[in-house]
């Protein structure tokens, strides 16, 4: 199979790879960048293990071929943490207990990213709306809920 050239900037930072063309882009993020914190759950979008902020907007990986990614922005969960200081998100489901085994946990994250940015003041039922396509089998989500409560406080300084 013919390879082709993909440059995509992860993190704020540019990774460049020859690949194949059916390469998923949870893929590259994981073997070509090294960044293992993307999960791969399901490989059918139903778990949401893989969700990255792809120019700004939420998506599953493991369903999208890196070529579709070629020149544009990809926030992981690596990428929320600044100066080894967590980001209120992260901080929140260390403080309110929003993990359990941890495995759903970057995708979950990575919703209520984006959940924040479009709506930094959800109510209990926009956070489980905006992170319903996300699946945990641990936790039962109150705490999840919780801790994406106390990240939109924190990120308006409320906390």
């Amino acid at each position: 199979m013919q390879k082709v050239h993909v440059k995509i900037n992860i993190n704020e930072k540019p990774y460049e790879a020859e690949i194949e063309p059916r390469l998923l882009l949870v893929h590259f993020i994981r073997d070509i960048a090294g960044l293992t914190g993307t999960h791969i759950g399901c490989d059918t979008t139903n778990c949401g293990a893989c969700t990255v902020i792809l120019n700004g907007k939420a998506v599953k990986s493991c369903t999208m071929f890196a070529v579709q990614a070629n020149g544009k922005d990809v926030i992981t969960i690596e990428g929320l943490a600044k100066d080894g200081k967590l980001h209120p998100i992260q901080e929140g489901f260390w403080v309110k207990h929003g993990l359990q085994c941890g495995y759903c946990t970057p995708g979950m994250i990575m919703a209520a990213y984006q959940l924040l940015k479009k709506n930094p003041n959800p109510s209990e039922e926009e956070i489980r709306i905006g992170i319903s396509g996300n699946l945990c089998r641990c936790t039962g989500y109150q705490n999840i809920v919780e801790a994406i409560k106390y990240a939109s406080e924190k990120m308006k300084g409320e906390i």
